[in-house]
């Protein structure tokens, strides 16, 4: 009884230090955002206005325009740059100086959402022996979507007159990472060129 008992925990060691040693762990970012998640964001934001072809302004072509920038989100900035390239090849000049017309560039969302799907082992603590098992996935999915909302309000300078406002800008972009059988890794994203973490399958859009 002694020995099958002895045999026993033998076994459970070896596949736990098993199952431990197939385990991966991946540092996510050093830096405050992930480049997949800068992708998100600034991808979303250059397809909102590459989708807005067929706007139309109600000032004229060649007007002078000033852009202010409004919203929550830390990345106005990039809206900023997207939205002046966007006037230019309308024919429009962004610059404070002489500027006939304000546009007030309202910026209602944009960020990153998550999600995950997971169907496997949680992690477990031993308690009794100091031995810990890692997640064991057999089907997991990390869902990334980014998405960029904005608007624009005109106003006549100096009067202060309101002209008039734009339809939103609004795209989307994703990028899904499914991890099967524990370590098989494949992505789907509809980004251009995304980073690669290194997986044991090519990358899949």
């Amino acid at each position: 009884m002694r020995i099958k008992i002895i045999n026993t925990l033998c076994l459970g060691l070896v596949l736990a230090g098993f199952l431990t040693g197939c385990s991966t762990t991946q540092k996510v970012t050093s830096s405050a955002r992930t480049a997949t998640e800068q992708l998100l964001i600034s991808e979303a934001v250059m397809r909102s206005v590459a989708t807005a072809s067929d706007f139309s302004l109600p000032i004229p072509q060649g007007s002078v325009v000033k852009l202010d920038m409004f919203g929550i989100s830390g990345d106005k900035d990039l809206v900023k740059g997207v939205v002046v390239g966007w006037l230019g090849q309308q024919g429009y000049i962004a610059q404070d100086e002489s500027a006939t017309y304000l546009i007030n560039v309202i910026v209602d969302s944009l960020g990153t959402e998550y999600s995950n799907t997971f169907f496997g082992v949680p992690p477990i603590a031993a308690t009794l022996i100091p031995i810990a098992l890692p997640k064991l996935s057999f089907y997991e999915a990390d869902s990334q979507t980014g998405y960029a909302r904005f608007h624009l309000d005109i106003f006549e300078m100096p009067s202060g007159r309101f002209v008039g406002t734009t339809p939103p800008f609004i795209a989307d972009t994703h990028f899904n990472m499914h991890t099967v059988l524990f370590l098989f890794k494949f992505q789907r994203t509809d980004l251009a060129s995304p980073p690669s973490t290194g997986s044991f399958t090519n990358l899949v859009r």
